[in-house]
């Protein structure tokens, strides 16, 4: 009986490693080869494969071509230079990947490489002369290329849309349903949160504001964009406060301002998209104690199911961080039909912020009616279906005299979900760079000894001089016993400081 064959990993038997050949042993190859040599003949003197060898030769104009652009002579890989409209497209494409992986999109291979072609195409027109002969082919090997230059592991292209994902969206109700039978939660108890994009300076292009920025030299029309988070529970007697994602943590309008007393919660990054750690932070800090004191308020067990798209925002393991909510996350093909902040409250919430908007520029017009009405539009004060909202916003332009039609807000609301265009992607890209440069990172707010002791020198002071000019003794004792009880919690903070102060 023949003995058995050792297994390949095995001890006894060394694996065959790949052996790397220099640029320098190619071209003598391809040199023997010109000279007439055959393959075999090559092989056997250089010891290598006659397969290797034809390769090589194969190779030929490849091998020439890249010596020509100086490779060194020891190099064994050969690597195409791309070129800077190439550099350039990638960096747009990883920006609008992450958008639409953002707003839980999908995004095939195919679409992919539309995109890739349509911004390589645009950049080689504004580029102009020198670019002409540039070609871009955008094949399956580029994008495999392109996901490990651009670190995009995680990113997860989806086949296209076949059948089963209509099953997948057509179950999933009766899956949810049962979901909530067994855990008997409640519509009270049921939550949904989404995120959406909002060109928040935009107005519609019939209005003097949009007019006057188009005639404006150099004009692109507004981009600036933020993104919001909004919720609320399936009876719709509990809204979450809203999440806002903004470029810079202090923009101008909001230097010194405390964040807390905001309508929103506050949060930001040089993307205005929500992260990982921004939706952690808001789920522990914001979303499970307003959510728990509310059941506490309507006399229901803190017990809640909250419902989620597959966005790179949401934790995929978000449903161990609090035992008391359960997480559900809708199916990744048909989020978009599923969705319930998506059936309507998004756009609504679009249409109402438009109309604010037009509402505070009809009221701030207004308050002069007194003074100088010759400047006042119709003014009636301060007042309140989708439709209707619409309308109501077309009338309050007429009030500013602007030239808006239904048609033009229901483009301006439609705007705010399109596809970021090339154009959208270059501004962002360069809107994220000049904050980065320009935007000053604001020294903390915190108490100092000296300054609390300061502080507290010019109260005395202050008391000292009332002392001095009342009359009646037992009430400036009151006063000042009760501006001390006030500023108590300020006092105790001086004295930590004081003594960490003698112990450092």
């Amino acid at each position: 009986m023949n003995p058995k064959r050792k297994s390949d990993f095995s001890g006894g038997s060394a694996s065959k490693k790949r052996k790397a050949i220099s640029m320098e042993v190619k071209l003598d190859i391809i040199k023997r080869s010109e000279k007439g040599e055959r393959p075999t003949n090559i092989g056997r003197l250089l010891g290598l494969n006659r397969t290797t060898v034809s390769t090589i030769i194969g190779d030929k104009k490849r091998i020439l071509e890249h010596v020509r652009r100086s490779a060194p002579m020891k190099s064994t890989v050969i690597t195409k230079k791309r070129s800077g409209l190439i550099l350039e497209m990638e960096r747009l494409l990883v920006l609008w990947l992450e958008d639409q992986q953002q707003r839980c999109l999908p995004v095939s291979l195919r679409l992919t490489q539309e995109k890739a072609r349509s911004l390589f195409e645009k950049l080689k027109r504004e580029k102009g002369e020198g670019s002409e002969n540039e070609e871009f082919g955008a094949s399956k090997g580029w994008f495999m290329r392109f996901k490990a230059r651009a670190n995009l592991h995680n990113f997860k292209v989806q086949r296209e849309a076949a059948s089963g994902d209509d099953k997948a969206g057509s179950d999933f109700p009766n899956a949810l349903a049962e979901i909530i039978r067994e855990g008997a939660y409640c519509a009270r108890q049921v939550f949904n949160v989404d995120e959406t994009g909002l060109f928040w300076k935009r107005m519609p292009a019939c209005t003097y504001i949009a007019k006057e920025e188009e005639a404006a030299a150099g004009h692109k029309a507004n981009k600036e964009r933020l993104t919001l988070l909004l919720g609320a529970n399936a009876a719709g007697d509990f809204k979450l406060k809203p999440l806002l994602v903004h470029l810079t943590e202090n923009p101008r309008a909001l230097q010194g301002i405390w964040k807390g007393q905001l309508p929103v919660i506050w949060r930001s990054n040089k993307k205005a998209w929500v992260t990982l750690e921004i939706f952690e932070d808001w789920f522990t800090n914001h979303f499970v104690p307003d959510v728990e004191r509310y059941c506490a308020s309507m006399g229901l067990p803190f017990k809640v199911l909250l419902l989620l798209d597959n966005g790179p925002g949401h934790p995929a393991h978000l449903d161990d961080f609090h035992p008391n909510v359960k997480v559900v996350y809708l199916p990744p093909d048909a989020t978009l039909l599923l969705q319930p902040m998506d059936q309507g409250v998004i756009a609504s919430f679009r249409a109402y912020y438009l109309r604010t908007t037009f509402a505070m520029a009809t009221n701030l017009n207004g308050v002069w009616k007194n003074v100088c009405p010759q400047f006042v539009n119709n003014f009636h004060g301060f007042e309140e279906s989708f439709e209707a909202v619409t309308t109501n916003i077309v009338d309050l332009s007429k009030q500013l005299h602007l030239e808006v039609e239904a048609d033009d807000v229901k483009e301006l609301l439609a705007s705010h979900r399109e596809e970021l265009s090339a154009e959208d992607l270059s501004q962002l890209e360069k809107q994220m760079i000049e904050e980065e440069e320009e935007t000053p990172t604001p020294e903390p707010r915190g108490f100092t000894s000296k300054g609390l002791a300061d502080g507290f020198s010019l109260i005395e002071e202050g008391l000292a001089k009332f002392e001095a000019e009342d009359p009646n003794i037992a009430r400036h004792t009151e006063v000042a016993r009760k501006v001390m009880d006030c500023l108590r919690c300020y006092k105790e903070i001086w004295e930590d400081k004081k003594r960490v102060s003698l112990y450092s």
